[in-house]
């Protein structure tokens, strides 16, 4: 499960990355953003499921505390740039081309966010793991930014409502530096429900 939501965050990114700056659609460029900066925690969660199976009781290596560092770090600069991008569109009157694009690409990822959720909290209650318990209960974070850029994109593309990308780029922001702050914290040693 870790693989496959590694890869699929990549190509959402990717796809939402060049979609998003070719309608100027900040939102949807954002969250693309957010599905790289999932892929760098996907790859931390993988070494700690490989890490509890070594050793159920052992404490965070190295490379995990870097990795929700670096991890905590990408979701701030994440929200500087979401932040900066709104000032930007305003300054510029700027508004996307279209949010179609947003619409679809949420509605694919609810859908796969939905049943990864299931599917996590499945195997760790098989498990008895808490840890992947509560990565599944992360998970809901994803679901809850597909929900912004599913309700901005079509806000956008039944009202036209100028304003509508920019305020589900704020939303993806409330996202990234409350997922940043967790990073730091369980950094800290501190364990997380999300």
């Amino acid at each position: 499960m870790s693989l496959f939501t590694i890869f699929f965050n990549i190509i959402e990114g990717i796809v939402s990355m060049v979609l998003g700056y070719a309608d100027g659609t900040l939102s949807l460029f954002g969250f693309g953003a957010d599905s790289f900066i999932e892929v760098m925690s996907g790859i931390g969660i993988a070494m700690m499921i490989v890490r509890i199976k070594q050793n159920t009781n052992g404490s965070k290596s190295i490379f995990e505390i870097a990795a929700l560092k670096i991890t905590g770090t990408a979701f701030y600069l994440l929200a500087t740039g979401l932040i900066a991008g709104i000032v930007l569109n305003f300054v510029k009157h700027k508004k996307p081309e279209t949010t179609l694009w947003g619409v679809i690409i949420s509605l694919i990822s609810i859908v796969v966010m939905v049943w990864l959720l299931n599917a996590k909290k499945s195997v760790g209650r098989k498990l008895h793991s808490v840890p992947i318990i509560a990565d599944a209960n992360c998970t809901k974070i994803c679901v809850y930014m597909s929900l912004v850029l599913l309700v901005s994109s079509l806000l956008y593309e039944l009202t036209g409502f100028a304003y509508a990308d920019a305020i589900g780029a704020l939303g993806l922001t409330y996202f990234s530096i409350s997922e940043g702050r967790e990073a730091f914290e369980k950094a800290k040693g501190k364990e997380c429900e999300c």
